[in-house]
């Protein structure tokens, strides 16, 4: 297990690895679904410390033989330990991600399966919610372009960019989240595959909405916010 002992304090002692039970924070009465994304993922924790925990599931035609087992290859390999590392430098570095609290892998002969837990992004929503919700107003697009450029600045290439993996917080700022198999690479052509993902998420989650909410100047404002930022 990887873990902040500040941020669990006693928690990591009396609780251990039941951190990573939902059913440990039911029991405590604190435990919330959260919605979106094809991972199991729960709000835990109250007042000041509220985390997000989430266990790793697979996607793709690779769900219908496991939906959570991956092959064992060490444990630097580890997916869980992995993101938890690049978000621990990222924060180091304060680009706009969630903390790391606490990551574990379980393992049984040549698979394993693993969990995170990462610090709740206070009073934010999806991209995807604001979206579907009504129109998003010129500045955020424009804050999400900049943010989106400060972690293509810092060599992170997001694996998985899409509008569920962008939180608007009610303050107007930007966070991005999900950095599973995300990594850090030299300026190249994926920044560009990260921006065509974002913009097919998002002509796809359009598709059923009034044009004004999304109606392409909004995309060109976003771009504006990246080439600025």
């Amino acid at each position: 297990m990887l873990a902040d002992p500040a941020s669990l304090g006693n928690l990591l002692e009396t609780a251990g690895e039941a951190l990573f039970d939902p059913d440990y924070w039911l029991r405590r009465g604190e435990l919330a679904a959260v919605n979106g994304g094809r991972g199991a993922a729960w709000f835990v924790g109250v007042g000041a410390e509220q985390w997000v925990l989430r266990h790793f599931r697979r996607g793709g035609n690779v769900a219908r033989l496991s939906k959570d087992a991956y092959i064992w290859g060490g444990e630097t390999r580890v997916r869980a330990f992995a993101e938890w590392r690049l978000l621990a430098q990222l924060c180091l570095r304060g680009l706009p991600v969630p903390q790391p609290i606490a990551a574990r892998y379980r393992r049984t002969g040549f698979i394993y399966r693993c969990d995170l837990i990462t610090r709740r992004i206070a009073d934010a929503q999806p991209l995807s919610a604001a979206l579907a919700a009504g129109c998003i107003l010129e500045p955020a697009w424009r804050a999400i372009g900049e943010g989106i450029a400060r972690l293509h600045g810092a060599g992170v290439d997001h694996a998985d960019l899409n509008a569920h993996n962008i939180l608007l917080s009610a303050r107007g700022g930007v966070s991005v989240i999900d950095f599973d198999r995300s990594r850090l690479r030299a300026p190249g052509a994926w920044r560009q595959r990260n921006l065509a993902r974002l913009r097919r998420s998002l002509d796809k989650l359009s598709r059923d909405l009034p044009r004004e909410q999304f109606s392409g100047a909004e995309w060109d404002w976003l771009l504006s916010g990246y080439r600025s930022g």
